[in-house]
C-alpha cells in the first residue's frame, strides 16, 4: 500500500523539489553577490527547510533529537552514518548553528541547481576519489577553514551509502586529516535512521509514511586518542542507536 502511495505522491515530491531548488539557484547567487557569505549562507539554510519540508509531502515525518549542549566558540565535526541523499537537508537545516559544511563527491559540484552552486561557493570540501593528492587538499583547506573561521563539517565515513540501512565500516582517513590540522575540533556522532527506506524502491516511486530520524549523540573529545580511536568509538555510538528492520 505504501508504494502504491508511492507512485501517486513521488511526482508532487519531484516536481515541488525541482521547483525549490530551482527557484533558490539565483536568489543564492544573487546572496552570495551582494550579502556576502551570511547572506548565502541564510539563504541556504532556508533552501534546505524547504527541502525537508517535502518530505512530508509524501506522508513522511523528520523526527530531529539533538539534546547535547554543543558548543558554538570551537569547531565541530559531525560524523553519520549515511543511508541516503536526503540524510542532508535535515543535518543543514537543523545544525545551522553550527556552521557545517560537507566533504562531498566533486560529481555533485556540476549540474545541480542550488546544490551545486552551495557546494562550489559555500565552503565545502569537493573530493575527487580517484585523486588522492587532490582529496588530501581539499579536506585539508576544509580543516584550515575550520580552525581560522570556527566552521563545522559533515562527513560520512561510510563511502557510500548503506541501501539497507546497515552500518558499513567507517574510514580513518579523511577524519584523520580534520583531526590533525584542527587540533581544537570536537567530534560528535550523528545516528541516522530509516532514511533509506525512504528510496527502498529506487528513484521511482519513492516510499510513504515512513519515519525518518536523526540524533545527535554524546560528544567525543579526541584530544589525547588517535584518530583510529576516535573513529572506532563514534562508529560504536552510532550502531547503537541505528534501528534495523
Amino acid at each position: 500500500m505504501r508504494k502504491f502511495f508511492g507512485y501517486i505522491l513521488s511526482p508532487i515530491f519531484y516536481l515541488l523539489f525541482g521547483v525549490i531548488i530551482t527557484v533558490f539557484h539565483p536568489i543564492q547567487w544573487l546572496c552570495l553577490k551582494l550579502g556576502g557569505y551570511q547572506a548565502h549562507k541564510k539563504c541556504v539554510d532556508t533552501l534546505n527547510c524547504c527541502l525537508v519540508a517535502c518530505y512530508y509531502v509524501l506522508g513522511n515525518t523528520v523526527s530531529f533529537i539533538n539534546k547535547q549542549q554543543l558548543p558554538t566558540d570551537r569547531p565541530i565535526l559531525f560524523v553519520a552514518n549515511h543511508q541516503s541523499m536526503y540524510d542532508i537537508p535535515p543535518l543543514i537545516f537543523f545544525l545551522r548553528k553550527y556552521h557545517g559544511k560537507f566533504i562531498s563527491k566533486i560529481e555533485l559540484a556540476k549540474g545541480i541547481p542550488s546544490i551545486s552552486f552551495n557546494l562550489r561557493h559555500g565552503g565545502a570540501a569537493n573530493i575527487d576519489r580517484k585523486d588522492p593528492k587532490q582529496s588530501i587538499a581539499e579536506i585539508l583547506k576544509l580543516a584550515n577553514n575550520m580552525k581560522a573561521k570556527n566552521w563545522s563539517a559533515f562527513i560520512f565515513p561510510e563511502g557510500t551509502r548503506a541501501k539497507t540501512g546497515k552500518v558499513k565500516p567507517f574510514n580513518v582517513g579523511g577524519i584523520a586529516v580534520i583531526l590533525k590540522k584542527a587540533t581544537n575540533v570536537l567530534v560528535v556522532p550523528v545516528a541516522i535512521n530509516h532514511s533509506w527506506e525512504m528510496v527502498r524502491y529506487g528513484f521511482f516511486p519513492l516510499n510513504t509514511f515512513t519515519r525518518m530520524s536523526w540524533e545527535v549523540l554524546t560528544p567525543i573529545e579526541p584530544q589525547g586518542l588517535s584518530a583510529e580511536e576516535v573513529v572506532a568509538q563514534t562508529e560504536a555510538r552510532i550502531k547503537e542507536k541505528i534501528v534495523l528492520n
